[in-house]
C-alpha cells in the first residue's frame, strides 16, 4: 500500500467515525477503489470536479453518508438515488450500509456505463445503475411507489425535484433532498409541490463540513398518499413550468 492510499484510508476512517460509522477493512478498500476508478474515468468523461483527496473524501464520500444521520434507518430499505451522476450518494450509501438494496438513475449513458463498471468493481450486487430520466421512470410500474427511500443530490431546485422524485416513494416512505445553504429558501417555494404530489415536509437539517468545506442541508418530505396519476409531466415541463 502507498503512502497515499494508507492516508485516503486513514483520513476517511477518522471521518466518519464521529458520524458512529466504523469501516471494516473491506469498506476501506470499497472505497480506495471507487475514488481510484473516479479519477481514472475522470480522465476520459466528467464525473466530477474535484480531484483533490480531501475534496472527494469529505465532498463526496462524507456528505454522501450524512443521509445515514437523518430520520431512522433500518438498513433494510430499498433506495433510489436520482440523478446520481458519479453514484453520489448512493454508491457510499450501499458501501456504509450493505444491507440496503439501491437503484442508481441517471440520464446520461455514459455515467451509467461508468457506474455499472464500478458496481462490478466493488461487487455491490444490491446496487443496480439503470439510464433514464426521472419524467419517463416515474410512470413505470416496477419503479412507481416502489421505495423506501429515494435520494437526490443537488439536481434541481426543490419544487422541480420533488415532482421527479416523489412518485417513486413508496406512501410512508421518506424522499431526501440533498441542498445547499438555501435549503430552506427553497422549502418555501416548493411547498405547493410537495402538498400537490402527496408529500409533507418533515425536517431540514444542516450540517458542517469538515475542514470548513460548507455545508450541507438535508431535507426530508414523507409521501402521505400516492402522488396523482398526472404526474410526472413529460420530459422537460417540470424544470420549465415548477408546480
Amino acid at each position: 500500500m502507498t503512502n497515499k492510499e494508507a492516508f485516503r484510508r486513514e483520513y476517511l476512517r477518522e471521518l466518519l467515525t464521529p458520524l458512529g460509522i466504523k469501516l471494516t477493512e473491506q469498506q476501506l478498500q470499497q472505497f480506495a477503489l471507487y475514488q481510484e476508478e473516479l479519477l481514472s474515468w475522470n480522465e476520459k468523461i466528467n464525473l466530477t470536479a474535484l480531484t483533490e483527496d480531501k475534496d472527494i473524501l469529505i465532498k463526496h464520500f462524507y456528505d454522501s453518508v450524512l443521509g445515514l444521520k437523518v430520520g431512522k434507518w433500518t438498513g433494510q430499505e430499498r433506495v433510489l438515488d436520482l440523478g446520481t451522476g458519479a453514484g453520489f450518494p448512493g454508491v457510499p450509501l450501499q458501501i456504509v450500509s450493505p444491507s440496503l438494496s439501491v437503484v442508481l438513475v441517471d440520464s446520461l449513458q455514459k455515467r451509467v456505463k461508468f457506474l455499472q463498471h464500478l458496481l462490478s468493481v466493488l461487487a455491490l450486487d444490491g446496487t443496480e445503475a439503470i439510464h433514464g430520466r426521472a419524467e419517463e421512470l416515474g410512470r413505470e410500474p416496477k419503479l412507481r411507489d416502489k421505495f423506501d427511500i429515494v435520494v437526490s443530490r443537488a439536481v434541481a431546485r426543490l419544487a422541480v425535484l420533488t415532482e421527479y422524485c416523489l412518485p417513486f416513494v413508496k406512501p410512508g416512505g421518506v424522499f431526501l433532498a440533498y441542498k445547499g445553504l438555501d435549503g430552506q429558501k427553497e422549502c418555501v417555494e416548493a411547498d405547493s409541490a410537495i402538498k400537490k404530489l402527496g408529500g409533507k415536509l418533515l425536517k431540514v437539517e444542516t450540517f458542517s463540513l469538515p475542514e470548513e468545506m460548507g455545508t450541507r442541508t438535508i431535507i426530508s418530505i414523507k409521501k402521505l398518499k400516492p402522488t396523482p396519476a398526472a404526474y410526472p409531466r413529460r420530459p422537460g415541463i417540470p424544470g420549465k413550468n415548477p408546480l
